[in-house]
């Protein structure tokens, strides 16, 4: 007969006294509390880097070179009240919606042949490779060859620094794709445009994100340096124009104002366009931190 084993006895022990355990928490001191608020942090960047400017350009002591900060300052809040900054500002802004929505349009078109066809996806990939490289403002001497001096030269070399990188990052994140949300999409019947909108731009929209911020950044640095050269038109102009005016007439506290223009529409539409668009679509949807 087999041995037979003898049976574990049951061990009972008593619950600890949760008395005697607790979690340490300790309140956050005011510079722990401050450190953790990035946009403190970055403030603080830009305080220490206006007062850096400031000193410098006292040291320098040549306000033709380099004005002091304050003096910036009291330039773009005089440019603001009466010196027609902000119409120049929303003029700029204006033409760059325009040539901005004209680039998304055919940025769209061409990324729609890329995924239906392998013609298309050849084109995307040799127009890319042909003309993204291609600085917008060397197309200058041709719009002003084919479209006058005015809006129509400004819009068309919008429409080169954008369409290209969007193209290039959209056509790039909607073969990343993996073939597993694609094979879902197919499985619940989707085709043709029902199937880009509700599988592929969702899965691919990080990639797109990123191509209209490229495009954004290309648009309004060619807009300011194409306003330097041919920006006014039947007598208005903008920030490029402003600049170049403020310079000639070396009113250099003034270009450094509409400098620091150029700097802050550019943080606005990063940090609250891009940002709210990033906020309700990606990091909602799990993919991105």
């Amino acid at each position: 007969m087999p041995e037979t084993l003898p049976l574990r006895p049951n061990i009972y022990r008593d619950p600890p006294d949760a008395a005697r355990f607790s979690v340490v928490e300790r309140p956050l001191s005011l510079w722990e509390r401050a450190w953790n608020n990035g946009a403190l942090r970055k403030a603080t960047l830009l305080a220490v880097l206006a007062l850096v400017w400031q000193l410098y350009a006292m040291r320098l002591a040549n306000p033709l070179l380099i004005p002091t900060f304050l003096d910036t300052v009291i330039a773009f809040r005089d440019a603001v009240l009466t010196g027609g900054l902000l119409g120049k500002a929303w003029y700029s802004i204006r033409i760059l919606l325009i040539g901005y929505a004209a680039g998304l349009a055919l940025a769209a078109i061409l990324t729609t042949l890329a995924i239906t066809s392998r013609i298309g996806t050849d084109l995307v990939e040799t127009l890319t490779a042909m003309f993204n490289p291609l600085p917008a403002i060397a197309l200058l001497p041709l719009a002003l060859i084919w479209f006058g001096l005015g809006t129509g030269s400004l819009v068309f070399v919008l429409i080169h620094s954008v369409l290209w990188a969007v193209a290039l990052n959209t056509h790039s994140g909607f073969m990343a794709v993996s073939n597993t949300l694609r094979m879902v999409g197919r499985n619940y019947g989707l085709r043709g445009l029902p199937y880009v909108a509700k599988i592929l731009v969702p899965a691919a929209f990080p990639s797109i994100l990123t191509g209209l911020k490229i495009g954004w950044a290309f648009a309004w640095r060619t807009l300011i340096a194409a306003e330097l050269v041919f920006g006014v038109s039947s007598g208005s102009g903008g920030l490029g124009w402003f600049i170049f005016e403020n310079k000639n007439q070396l009113e250099i506290a003034s270009v450094f104002a509409g400098l620091f223009s150029v700097i802050l529409i550019g943080l606005a539409v990063e940090n609250i366009v891009f940002r709210t668009i990033a906020a309700r679509t990606v990091q909602r949807w799990g993919m991105q931190g």
